[in-house]
């Protein structure tokens, strides 16, 4: 038996002076709709009653909002999918239904040259400070939950900066970006309020993550406490988006409000209510199927989170960006095609992603933008919006981009380095003379530079992974489009705007080139911080944190660190005391005596 679906009705709207003609009779119906919906179903509608029966509707057909006096500084919503290959949304010409994302990026603006990073935790890292990795020490892998790693506390965030110009902020969703301390945690970091997870993936339905054997635990937090009273078996799509609908009925819609929903799916395990597998029996893979069913769950979440911002007053006023974490993963149902490559490559599809913008502030409504547009760039891009200031000292990766995609400006953006990871080197036939003497092509490398793209050691599984391929048993690889690696290879040049499926290395056609985006390389490797990637830490078990993960570097034990060190320099101090004391007792009264020859 598949899991129930889960869903709550919407809270009312907050009483703050809003007008609403007819309140009481539309209230009613959707109460008496609600009701019938229990009794028939044995569970709640998650939000669908709002636009059925009683809704107020324009002309158009659209839903009219409540009146309210809006902030000048707009309410920013960013919403971010987990493993969402390029290929999986509607508009690129999926299988997979859907209507909610095709319809909100159609009247917004569609990024079609949109990058974020191959994998979790660089993504996050890198909106949340406007910073490439290399200027964090996140270069390498994510940060795993047994890890003493987050991102490092002297950078301040996204959250924090609109904080103070006046924002509520609030995370729903996945965090994944460090905990071992309680410093590191959300609300640490300048989220008012956090529900979600720490770690990168867990079940959907128990919230419980196994990272090996003997390491298991609870991983679903309300603030900086394990929600256990939520431990009862919703899936999480459905539970976050309900606490979203919860935040937007008890906010006063005229105060600005920050929005950070990181919903766990599409990433691995493929779970999904029953429900959402109707459309999609004809998918003979398993896992694609799954895939599609998660995806289809999520794009009717996200259809309800659009709905609670019209119904309490935030959509007129509201900027909604939509963004994937990093390409698709094949073996796990996601699709990047035609783009080369998955998730955990340097590939176009570890790092091209779905993204679009939707706005009623947009001036330049269902447009594509082609300029080059950084998952950093959101941060200075929404500070500038909300207002706020961004200390000159602060040396940020990201640029604002507004202009250019409201009104269609160029991009300010000529370059993206996408990594430099020092501690991966495995292209074995990689070296300083396959690199001209000016790079060590060992190293795992990608810099783009306007049309040009260059890779440097090995820069993952290159496939390209056609629909076909999904056959029973996975991506059948016979049927992929497969390219050897020829011996010694470990420098590749493409020219991604004629070239964007990489097709053809033009690495031994044009050294010039390669020789200017290897000194690029170069020269952004000499802003690098070191590599923040410690080893494993036992304490980190749950089984030591009541069945939680969680922070486990306690204070109790750097103020008995800090104690043993102050009482080791007293013992010290007091050593050294007492030998000085008795040098001077021996220098007066015990006088050297002159042996005799």
């Amino acid at each position: 038996m598949a899991p129930r679906d889960s869903a709550e009705p919407l809270p009312p709207p907050p009483p703050q002076g809003w007008a609403w003609p007819g309140k009481i009779v539309v209230m009613g119906a959707l109460a008496g709709f609600w009701v019938l919906s229990l009794l028939t179903y044995g569970y709640l509608s998650w939000g669908q009653g709002l636009e059925e029966k009683g809704a107020l509707r324009t002309e158009d057909g659209e839903r009219s909002e409540p009146g309210s006096t809006a902030t000048s500084q707009p309410h920013l919503i960013f919403i971010l999918a987990d493993d969402q290959g390029f290929r999986d949304v509607g508009y690129h010409g999926s299988e997979i239904k859907t209507p909610t994302l095709d319809k909100l990026a159609a009247e917004g603006v569609k990024l079609e040259n949109y990058y974020v990073q191959p994998i979790c935790t660089p993504s996050r890292s890198q909106f949340i400070t406007g910073k490439y990795q290399i200027h964090t020490g996140l270069q390498h892998s994510i940060i795993r939950p047994t890890q003493p790693n987050c991102l490092p506390l002297d950078n301040a965030t996204l959250p924090q900066k609109l904080k103070e110009v006046g924002y509520s902020t609030h995370m729903v969703g996945k965090w994944h970006l460090g905990f071992y301390r309680k410093e590191c945690m959300p609300t640490k970091r300048g989220f008012d309020t956090f529900f979600g997870s720490l770690l990168g993936s867990g079940d959907y339905y128990t919230h419980y993550k196994c990272d090996s054997p003997g390491m298991c635990g609870y991983d679903l937090y309300e603030n900086d406490n394990a929600a256990w009273d939520y431990d009862n078996g919703i899936y999480s799509t459905q539970m976050y988006t309900q606490r979203v609908q919860q935040i937007l009925a008890s906010h006063d819609p005229m105060k600005p409000i920050f929005l950070y929903v990181a919903y766990q799916a599409v990433h691995s395990p493929l779970q999904a209510p029953g429900r959402y597998f109707e459309h999609y029996r004809s998918i003979i893979n398993i896992n694609r199927r799954r895939y599609a069913a998660m995806l289809s769950c999520l794009d009717e979440a996200i259809h309800n989170v659009t709905l609670a911002l019209k119904r309490y007053g935030f959509y007129n006023n509201s900027i909604i960006i939509y963004s994937s974490d990093n390409g698709g993963q094949p073996t796990a149902g996601g699709s990047n095609w035609p783009l080369r490559g998955s998730k955990g490559t340097y590939w176009e599809g570890g790092i091209r992603a779905v993204g679009f913008v939707h706005s009623p502030l947009l001036k330049n409504k269902g447009t594509v933008c082609k300029e080059l547009v950084h998952i950093t760039d959101w941060y200075p891009t929404l500070i500038s919006l909300a207002e706020g200031q961004i200390d000159e000292d602060i040396q940020l990766d990201g640029y604002d981009i507004w202009e250019t995609i409201s009104e269609g400006l160029r991009s300010p953006r000529v370059d993206i380095l996408h990594n430099i990871d020092p501690i991966y080197t495995k292209a074995k036939n990689g070296s300083w003379a396959a690199g001209y003497g000016i790079w060590n092509t060992a190293i795992q490398s990608a810099i783009r530079v306007q049309h040009w793209k260059l890779l440097t050691g090995n820069p993952g599984y290159s496939d390209w992974v056609p629909p076909q391929a999904f056959s029973n048993l996975g991506p059948n690889r016979w049927h992929n489009e497969r390219i050897t690696l020829s011996t010694g290879k470990s420098i590749w040049l493409f020219n991604i705007t004629a070239d964007p499926y990489e097709r053809v290395d033009l690495s031994s056609r044009y050294p010039g080139i390669v020789k200017k985006l290897l000194r690029r390389l170069s020269q952004f490797n000499k802003t690098a911080v070191p590599v923040r990637y410690p080893p494993k830490d036992p304490r980190s078990n749950p089984r030591l944190n009541g069945g939680v993960w969680g922070p486990w570097y306690k204070e109790e034990n750097k103020k008995k660190k800090a104690n043993k060190t102050k009482a080791g320099k007293r013992q010290k101090k007091s050593k050294t005391r007492r030998r000085k004391q008795l040098t001077a007792h021996s220098s007066t009264k015990c006088h050297p005596s002159v042996t005799a020859g």
